[in-house]
């Protein structure tokens, strides 16, 4: 099976630390996250890896090598000019002749591929996207009031947003809506699905996830990664704990469009 990495970011929100080494290989722990990634993958059997590249590429090609040491298969692209979240994966338009997995090099999770795949395979739709419940802690009392009065007072409650994650599973077709040599992002893809009526999947997930993007975060990813690793090894054998249902409780039927 086939994954696609997005490695090709210029990580300005870590600057400093991305003048010197390439986002995708800012070490978690004791390894490069991308190295995690592929490990993660190689675990449910994806074992042909395509690493998308533009900033840094060179160092990121010659440090991953050909994929031996993890046991599969690592190929590269090279981007000339940035092309966003879908763009370079028309560069790699021959070699993806199956449904496969496409995630920004810069997350850590222990999501089941297995399971994603196998929904997104299931559905009537030529992308599915992975999301997840964000919580936001309000700091402040709401008031809700009838006129001048006050009738209730809601202590610090929450905001819930469901967002992107920055994973997704995409099938060969997808490549008839992706324009050559122009920057296309998820979210042009998206709204070009919409205006022509095509559906869009989505594969609601709740296992660790997060994004180290951003300096508060990759902080926040070395201090949660013994977390990360619980949540590897104290679930079902791969990578995937709760009740056989998909994401937080739902029975894998998280689609619509």
């Amino acid at each position: 099976m086939k994954a696609v990495i997005l490695a090709g970011g210029l990580g300005k929100r870590l600057k400093p630390l991305t003048q010197v080494i390439p986002k995708p290989l800012m070490p978690i722990g004791e390894r490069p996250i991308l190295e995690i990634q592929i490990s993660r993958l190689k675990e449910f059997g994806f074992d042909e890896i395509f690493i998308a590249t533009y900033y840094m590429a060179d160092y990121i090609m010659a440090f991953m090598g050909n994929g031996e040491k993890y046991g599969v298969r690592l190929r590269f692209s090279q981007e000339e000019k940035p092309l966003g979240t879908v763009g370079p994966v028309l560069l790699l338009k021959e070699c993806l002749d199956e449904p496969f997995i496409l995630m920004n090099g810069d997350i850590l999770t222990s999501l089941n591929f297995s399971r994603l795949y196998n929904f997104a395979l299931s559905t009537n739709s030529d992308l599915t996207v992975v999301t997840r419940e964000l919580v936001t802690p309000f700091n402040f009392g709401k008031v809700i009031s009838d006129g001048d009065y006050i009738v209730e007072i809601e202590e610090k409650p929450d905001f819930v947003n469901e967002i992107v994650t920055g994973i997704y599973v995409l099938k060969p077709d997808i490549f008839d809506l992706i324009p050559e040599g122009q920057y296309f992002g998820i979210d042009d893809l998206i709204k070009k699905m919409f205006s022509e009526n095509k559906k869009v999947a989505k594969y609601l997930m709740d296992d660790y996830w997060i994004d180290i993007g951003q300096i508060d975060d990759f902080e926040k990813a070395q201090n949660t990664y013994t977390d990360f690793m619980v949540s590897i090894n104290g679930s079902n054998g791969n990578g995937y704990h709760g009740n056989g249902k998909n994401g937080n409780g739902h029975n894998g039927n998280g689609y619509h469009g």
